[in-house]
C-alpha cells in the first residue's frame, strides 16, 4: 500500500526543479497530483513524466499571485480530482539585487508570488480542509529566510512564509490539519545551475556534506510530511541543506 494512495495533492511551481521532483514523488506514493505552474508547457512535461512512471496527474496553469486564478484552481481540483488532502506551496521567483539598488518592482514581484501567492493558496486550501478536519499544508521556504546578501526581497518573502506556516499550524491543529515548512539549502536545479562556476564552488564549500542537494532530497521529506506517519508533526521548520545551516 502506497503512503498517499488516492489522496489528492496540489503542488505549485511543479513545472521544473524542486516542484517537479515533489510532484513526481507524491505521484509515486499514489497521490493524484495537480501539477500547477505559470508555464503550461512545463506543467504538461511534468505530467508526462509522472504518467510514464504509472502515476496520475493533471496539468494546470495558474499564477498564484492572482487570487481569482487560485480560487478557480482549487475549484477545478475539487470537481475533477476529488477532495483536497495535501497542498505543497512551492512556487516562487527571485529578482536579486543589493538592497541599495533594489527597485520597487523587484520587491513587489517577489512578495506577490512568494508570500502573497502562498497566502492565497493556503487560505483557500485551509477552508476546504477545515470542512473535512484533515489535511497537510507543506510550504517550501528557503535557508535564505535567515538573510542572504542580494536577496532582501527573497529572504523577506521566505521569512514571511515561515511565519505564515507557524500561524497556520496553531490555528488548524484542532481541525486535524498540519502545516510545516521546509527550507532547502543549495539544491541542484536549473536556477542554481545558472550561477557562475566560481559562485557554485563557493556555495559547495559551505556545505559540510560537500555537494549540492537534489530535488529528490526535498521531495522525500515532503512525502513523509504528507503521510499519516507525520500526523503529529506541525509548525516545524526543517532544513534540507546537507548541514549548510546548523
Amino acid at each position: 500500500m502506497k503512503r498517499l494512495e488516492s489522496k489528492v495533492a496540489v503542488v505549485t511551481g511543479a513545472g521544473r526543479g524542486i516542484g517537479k521532483g515533489i510532484a513526481i514523488k507524491l505521484a509515486d506514493e499514489g497521490a493524484k497530483v495537480l501539477v500547477a505552474d505559470v508555464i503550461m508547457d512545463n506543467a504538461e512535461a511534468t505530467v508526462a513524466e509522472i504518467k510514464a512512471r504509472g502515476g496520475e496527474a493533471v496539468a494546470y496553469q495558474c499564477n498564484i499571485a492572482n487570487r481569482t486564478e487560485v480560487e478557480d484552481m482549487f475549484k477545478f481540483v475539487e470537481e475533477n480530482l476529488g477532495p483536497l488532502y495535501c497542498l505543497v506551496n512551492n512556487a516562487g521567483i527571485n529578482r536579486d539585487a543589493m538592497l541599495h539598488k533594489m527597485t520597487m518592482e523587484q520587491w513587489d514581484q517577489v512578495i506577490a508570488v512568494n508570500l502573497t501567492g502562498t497566502f492565497h493558496c493556503t487560505q483557500v486550501a485551509a477552508q476546504l480542509m477545515r470542512e473535512r478536519e484533515t489535511g497537510r499544508i507543506i510550504n517550501i521556504a528557503s535557508a535564505s529566510w535567515l538573510g542572504n546578501i542580494g536577496q532582501a526581497n527573497y529572504a523577506a518573502s521566505k521569512a514571511g512564509v515561515v511565519g505564515l506556516t507557524k500561524t497556520a499550524a496553531r490555528e488548524l491543529a484542532r481541525k486535524g490539519i498540519t502545516a510545516n515548512a521546509i527550507c532547502p539549502g543549495f539544491i541542484d536545479t536549473d536556477m542554481t545551475r545558472g550561477v557562475p562556476e566560481k559562485v557554485w564552488d563557493i556555495m559547495i564549500s559551505k556545505i559540510p556534506m560537500g555537494r549540492a542537494g537534489k530535488p529528490e532530497d526535498v521531495a522525500n521529506l515532503v512525502a513523509f510530511l504528507a503521510s499519516e506517519e507525520a500526523g503529529y508533526i506541525t509548525g516545524e521548520v526543517i532544513n534540507v541543506g546537507g548541514g549548510m545551516v546548523l
